[in-house]
């Protein structure tokens, strides 16, 4: 039996979480109209309400003394201070350090790497004024008018997420993202390129990612297609990676290949060399001013007391409802379109992270880690998947993400939107009951038959927790914050979880799976070692490839 679970911290929590059977969110917000005060709170550039929640002060006292169990404190300074906590790996875990290069010396195996984070940068820096500036040419003498990175997972979806979110930021090239082997996606985005302006960043640590090495591979025969001759591909073609001698055999100068290191996991890498593409889209300025916004929510996690500390405090909210509610999703609805992707990014970085059924000592767990992350931009999601949300049988936890101010004013659109996600959550928190719906249905006139026949299905339960941030627009600033507060949320859950949140093994034996079978879908011919299922769809592929086979 896991000692979480029998801990007294835990079992006080399973006493406490009765409390909440017999009282709703609207007696709560009834019984103390200080509660919106009570239970909200300012970091950065960020504020929180999280009063709408099954929670009272008891409750975050109890989740608080969850966490010190967990040394939670401990954990965190052992973070910034580079100490090894991604333990199956033996790395450091050092994003934090590149959002603030100019911080007290962080050592790793005894090497000081604050100097090193800011010559990547200072590298970056002048690459991006050479592309932006128009100083950079092509092979046909013509400056660069689009850039396609080409990596996946962490190297795709954090830099792809931010140019999403801050279109108005974009002032120099047309920043395209490649990720899926589907050659759809590469043709697709190249059909409109002119090659001779066309500028690709290949990212991949070791320069050996399948998918990645595949497309690149892919780009660069349509790119000779044009050019014709091979040293023009530097000129066209550069790095994020560790390894050079790959690099330079694809043809890229080794001069513009810019480094990261294995203390920056995949899915927090974007504020690195792997942000190059976001630095080219927004300018170096304003790619530092997003270092600098997760710089104060760095600082926010590391000195705030537990209760009073943001991603501390949302990610406690989170294990409440996973572990004593039961709820096995956690929905995020931003009301600004350009977080559309937000979403997908959050979703790697929680369920890649929390993702784990065994401790960090490898003992099997005997309580839910982790949640499927979904949503989407409001306000589409109100007419797609909100129905669940308001009517469903299952407890979905959101939460509402709020520009205060439009980045792009046009008539009374932002009003409409802002009125549309406090109504969201005002309905999710009071529901309407039976006499309220009664009331209404007499208001129009309808009879008491049909009054009768309609009213169940008028009835919204309400007591649907959710979680408000605001911001007070979008910017590099606050966005850099955002993108912060969810790792540190998703850091937090795994340490009272007691799991690795750093490593992602779960997705390596699909890998090694496909790379039996693609040479079997090559060749034609079946290993026979593969279930029937297996062999049966590898059967049917080939088939479809060649009827006589």
């Amino acid at each position: 039996m896991n000692t979480l679970t029998q801990s007294a911290a835990w079992q006080a929590l399973l006493n406490h979480r009765q409390d909440f059977n017999r009282t709703s969110l609207r007696q709560l917000f009834a019984q103390d109209t200080q509660r919106f005060q009570r239970f909200s709170l300012q970091a950065g550039p960020l504020f929180l309400d999280y009063s709408r929640n099954h929670l009272m002060s008891e409750t975050l006292d109890l989740l608080t003394q969850l966490a010190q169990q967990a040394g939670l404190p401990d954990m965190i300074d052992a973070m910034f201070s580079g100490e090894p906590i991604n333990s199956t790996e033996h790395r450091a875990v050092l994003h934090t350090a590149l959002r603030d290069p100019y911080s007290a010396p962080i050592r790793v195996h005894g090497q000081d790497v604050t100097p090193l984070i800011e010559a990547v940068l200072e590298r970056m820096e002048s690459f991006v004024h050479q592309v932006r500036s128009g100083e950079w040419r092509g092979f046909t003498g013509l400056p660069i008018t689009d850039v396609v990175n080409i990596g996946i997972g962490g190297s795709d979806l954090g830099p792809a997420s931010v140019i999403a979110a801050l279109p108005g930021d974009c002032t120099g090239p047309r920043v395209h993202f490649v990720s899926n082997v589907d050659g759809a996606q590469l043709t697709y985005t190249l059909r409109h390129l002119n090659p001779a302006q066309t500028l690709f960043i290949i990212a991949s640590k070791t320069f050996t990612t399948q998918e990645t090495l595949l497309n690149a591979h892919s780009a660069r025969a349509w790119f000779m297609q044009t050019a014709g001759d091979a040293s023009f591909v530097a000129q066209h073609f550069v790095a994020l990676s560790t390894n050079e001698t790959e690099v330079k055999r694809f043809g890229i100068d080794p001069r513009h290949m810019f480094e990261f290191w294995d203390w920056v996991g995949g899915r927090y890498s974007l504020w690195s060399a792997i942000g190059l593409s976001i630095a080219l889209g927004i300018g170096m300025e304003k790619f530092r001013e997003l270092l600098a916004g997760a710089s104060i929510m760095d600082e926010h996690f590391r000195s705030a007391p537990l209760a009073q500390n943001m991603p501390v405090v949302m990610g406690l909210i989170g294990v409440w409802y996973i572990n004593f509610f039961g709820a096995q999703t956690h929905a995020i609805l931003p009301y600004d379109q350009g977080l559309e992707r937000f979403v997908a990014h959050i979703q790697q970085v929680s369920m890649e992270s929390t993702g784990k059924s065994v401790t960090l000592k490898g003992e099997s767990v005997d309580y839910a880690t982790g949640a499927v992350v979904w949503g989407g931009a409001g306000t589409n999601g109100q007419h797609a998947y909100y129905q669940l949300l308001h009517q469903g049988t299952t407890l979905i936890p959101a939460d509402f993400i709020i520009p205060l101010q439009s980045r792009a004013p046009l008539g009374t659109h932002h009003q409409l939107l802002m009125a549309n996600v406090l109504a969201q959550g005002e309905a999710l928190m009071r529901g309407k009951t039976a006499d309220e719906a009664r009331q209404e249905l007499l208001a129009q006139g309808l009879t008491e038959p049909d009054i009768t026949a309609l009213l169940p299905h008028k009835v919204f339960p309400g007591n649907r927790p959710s979680n408000t941030l605001t911001m007070s627009s979008l910017t590099p600033y606050t966005l850099g914050a955002l993108l912060a507060l969810y790792e540190h949320r998703t850091f937090v859950q795994g340490v009272v979880w007691n799991i690795n949140t750093f490593d992602q093994w779960g997705v390596e034996l699909g890998k090694q799976l496909a790379r039996l079978i693609e040479p079997e879908l090559a060749s034609g011919k079946l290993s026979g070692t593969h279930d029937a299922s297996t062999a049966g769809l590898i059967s049917r592929i080939l088939d479809s490839q060649d009827p006589h086979h």
